[in-house]
C-alpha cells in the first residue's frame, strides 16, 4: 500500500510538473526553461540530504550520473514536445512508452506479469496508435516530429527510472543529487554551446522553478516507491502521470479531444491499470 501511494504521488507531481514545463517552453526556447527547472531540482534534493540520508558509493554515483544524463534529455524532449502540443494527445504517448520498457526490465530481472499484465502490454500498443491517429475538422493532430519527439521523451523518461531503480537501495537520495547535479551541468553546458539560438525571449521563471520542484519529488516518491515494491507494477502506475496533464491543459489551455482520441485516451487508462494489476 506505501508503494502504491508514493507511486499515485510520483504520478500527481509529474502530471503537474509537465504541465507546468511544457507551458513554460511556449514563453522561451525549451533549454531556458531547462536551465531554471534543473537547478530548482537539485535545490530541494539538497535540501532533503540531512532529512533522508545520502550514501555516495560507487554504485549510487554510477547509476546517479546515468541518470542524470538521461534527465536532461528527458527535459528538453517532454517540455519540446509539450509546447508543440496537443498535449492531451502526446502526454499519454510519452507515459505508454515509459512505462513499457521498465516493465520489460523487471521481467528480464525476475518480476512476472500475471494475466492482466500479458493483456495489458498489446493493449497499450494500441492505445498509441488510437491517441495519435486524431482526424476531422477543428482536432489538434500531432506532427510527425511531435511524435518522434513524444517517443524520445518517453524513451528517455523511461531509462531515468530504471537507472534510479537499480542503484543501491541504501544510498538514500544519492543518485537523485548526483544525477541532478550532471542534468543541470549538461543542461548550462549545452545551452551555453547554443547561445545564440536561444533567443532573446524571457523564460517563466516562477513556472520553470514550479516545474523542477515537482519533478524532484516526483523522482523521489518513485525511488521510494520502486525500493518498497516491483519496478513493473510502479512504473506503470507512475505513468498514470498524463492524466493531470490532460486535465490541466482541457480547463486552462481549452485543448479539444476527438472522440476517437478519447478512446484511446481510455484504452491508454485500461491498459496502464491492466498493467499495475500485476
Amino acid at each position: 500500500m506505501i508503494a502504491l501511494l508514493l507511486a499515485l504521488g510520483s504520478s500527481l507531481a509529474y502530471g503537474c510538473a509537465d504541465f507546468l514545463g511544457g507551458l513554460g517552453a511556449r514563453k522561451a526556447h525549451v533549454l531556458r526553461t531547462v536551465m531554471i527547472a534543473a537547478p530548482a531540482s537539485l535545490a530541494v534534493e539538497l535540501l532533503l540530504w540531512p532529512v533522508l540520508g545520502a550514501s555516495f558509493s560507487v554504485g549510487a554515483l554510477g547509476w546517479g550520473a546515468a541518470s542524470g544524463v538521461v534527465s536532461a534529455a528527458a527535459f528538453a524532449l517532454l517540455y519540446r514536445t509539450l509546447a508543440i502540443g496537443p498535449m492531451n494527445v502526446l502526454s499519454p504517448v510519452t507515459a505508454l512508452v515509459s512505462a513499457a520498457l521498465p516493465v520489460g526490465v523487471g521481467l528480464f530481472q525476475g518480476e512476472h506479469l500475471g494475466a492482466a499484465g500479458l493483456a495489458g502490454l498489446p493493449l497499450a500498443l494500441f492505445a498509441v496508435v488510437l491517441v495519435s491517429a486524431g482526424h476531422g475538422a477543428g482536432v489538434a493532430r500531432p506532427s510527425r516530429t511531435a511524435l518522434l519527439l513524444a517517443l524520445g521523451a518517453g524513451a528517455a523518461i523511461a531509462l531515468q527510472l530504471i537507472f534510479l531503480h537499480q542503484a543501491p537501495a541504501d544510498s538514500g537520495v544519492a543518485p537523485l543529487i548526483v544525477g541532478r547535479a550532471v542534468s543541470s551541468a549538461v543542461t548550462l553546458a549545452a545551452a551555453g554551446l547554443m547561445f545564440r539560438k536561444l533567443g532573446a525571449e524571457r523564460p517563466a521563471y516562477a513556472m520553470s522553478a514550479a516545474a523542477g520542484v515537482l519533478d524532484s519529488l516526483a523522482n523521489l516518491m518513485f525511488l521510494l516507491a520502486a525500493r518498497s515494491g516491483d519496478l513493473t507494477v510502479v512504473a506503470v502506475i507512475t505513468a498514470l502521470y498524463p492524466a493531470g496533464t490532460v486535465l490541466l491543459a482541457r480547463g486552462v489551455l481549452a485543448e479539444r479531444i476527438h472522440r476517437g482520441q478519447l478512446v484511446g485516451l481510455g484504452t491508454a487508462a485500461v491498459a496502464v491499470g491492466l498493467l499495475a494489476l500485476t
